[in-house]
């Protein structure tokens, strides 16, 4: 049992001063986040692949590190968010220029169901479930199984249902294993 009431409280509050050092290095933290982040575009808060969503993790808690740690400058803090923006900038150029790249770092999109088939060996290796492709095929607003020719799992995570509405065939599933 805790005796000692000061020994509580300061678990609650720790004073004022701490409290205005999370607000104005919170503020300059934030400030410097946005302009990197506006600075490297689009692409690092796109829909992620494994290394994305690495970096955005690293992100969030470097941010959130330079705001409550009372050893992390702001200057260090902010270098460090600059650092992880670099290297995923870096690459996201690299895998662009050089497909083998990319291939290290990103899946290829797999067929999980094709012409009124689910691929058994795809879904177990994907370990997605058929009531998933089935919510997919929903969202879609396909109503009867007849009404898709595919269903994706992209490289993101997402589903991409191919409704048999296309005429001729699906070309957009050339690089789909």
């Amino acid at each position: 049992m805790i005796d000692d009431w000061e020994t509580v409280s300061s678990w609650l509050f720790k004073g004022w001063e701490s409290i205005g050092r999370v607000v104005v290095v919170g503020v300059l933290a934030y400030a410097g986040l946005l302009l990197f982040l506006r600075i490297s575009g689009k692409r690092t808060l796109s829909k992620m692949n494994a290394f994305d969503l690495v970096i955005t993790v690293a992100l969030g808690s470097t941010f959130s590190t330079i705001i409550i740690s009372r050893q992390t400058g702001v200057a260090d803090g902010l270098t460090a968010l600059a650092l992880l923006i670099a290297l995923q900038y870096s690459v996201s150029w690299l895998s662009v220029r050089w497909p083998w790249f990319q291939q290290i770092l990103k899946s290829e999109p797999t067929l999980l169901f094709h012409q009124g088939q689910y691929l058994r060996g795809a879904l177990r290796q994907e370990r997605v479930s058929e009531g998933e492709v089935l919510a997919a095929m929903r969202s879609s607003g396909a109503a009867r199984l007849e009404d898709v020719t595919a269903v994706v799992l992209e490289t993101d995570g997402s589903f991409t249902v191919i409704q048999e509405k296309s005429q001729g065939t699906a070309t957009s599933l050339q690089n789909v294993q």
